[in-house]
């Protein structure tokens, strides 16, 4: 009995000299994040769009939505008038995002302007529209890779021969991937994306394709290999990659766009305009 008494007090002092261990966790002001990729059915003469807008939190946080002073959208080609002006301001139809609607033309023709006011600084991107070619066909498949209960879908679309084409593929939930035509340009190509999950029969999956330019395209490819798996462009990444929506408060002269003096002054995200096909398929 005082054998098992003793060895009692034993485990009790052991667990009494345990450490706390304190992780210090990186921490930073909070940054904007915005989700500004308009996608735009040109099938369509009147687009309703949207840009979301949050802010980092700690490290471990969820991303909280952000209210701005002001959205807009200006093409600086267009000519503005009383009935047709050249800007849109968005409204907040929910916390942290934004909407209006515009006539297609708008969208598509001439260099498009992102402007956004938040806290006295003043955030701005250029873009302009990005056409794609649409998706030929979708059909399952039965290969695996690692696994052996993913989900194979095999896509084929045909490149435009008359141009470089770069391709931004929205595979649902939140999945991605990059593709450019330099070595399939003016071709029929075909290739297999494999879902981890065991996508239950009858599921239906919506795809799409959409145009991007080399910069946008570079910047989704980094963000793509450093998260792993990736969960959408409005999430933090895992590292700080840089979109096209810089600061431009103390910057004077408009043609000077490249924010040289404060190259950490710049918000999450991307301003892009893509045309965008889908087709849906349902898993068998």
């Amino acid at each position: 009995m005082k054998r098992s008494f003793y060895c009692f007090l034993w485990i009790l002092t052991l667990l009494g000299c345990e450490d706390v261990i304190e992780v210090e966790v990186p921490e930073e002001p909070p940054r904007l994040i915005v989700d500004a990729l308009i996608r735009i059915d040109v099938s369509q003469s009147f687009q309703l769009v949207q840009v979301r807008v949050g802010l980092t939190d700690s490290f471990f946080g969820q991303i909280p939505p952000a209210t701005v002073e002001q959205i807009t959208i200006t093409n600086v080609d267009m000519p503005s008038t009383f009935e047709n002006p050249n800007s849109i301001v968005l409204l907040e139809s929910e916390p942290g995002v934004y909407e209006r609607g515009k006539n297609t033309d708008f969208f598509t023709t001439g260099e498009l302007v992102l402007q956004i006011d938040y806290e006295g600084q003043r955030y701005l991107a250029r873009t302009r529209f990005v056409p794609t070619v649409p998706i030929d066909s979708l059909r399952q498949g039965d290969g695996t890779l690692f696994e052996g209960d993913e989900t194979e879908v095999v896509v084929q679309f045909t490149d435009a021969d008359s141009r470089d084409d770069y391709y931004l593929f929205d595979f649902d939930f939140d999945e991605y991937l990059v593709t450019e035509d330099e070595f399939y340009q003016g071709q029929q190509f075909t290739f297999s994306y494999f879902y981890d999950n065991n996508l239950e029969p009858g599921r239906e999956v919506e795809i799409k394709i959409l145009g991007v330019d080399e910069p946008f395209y570079n910047y989704m490819d980094q963000l793509i290999e450093q998260s792993g798996d990736f969960q959408g462009p409005f999430q933090t990444p895992s590292a700080t990659v840089r979109g096209n929506i810089i600061n431009v408060t103390d910057i004077d002269n408009i043609d000077a766009f490249d924010n040289v003096d404060k190259p950490d002054n710049f918000a999450l995200g991307y301003f892009a305009v893509s045309q965008e096909f889908r087709r849906t398929i349902t898993i068998e």
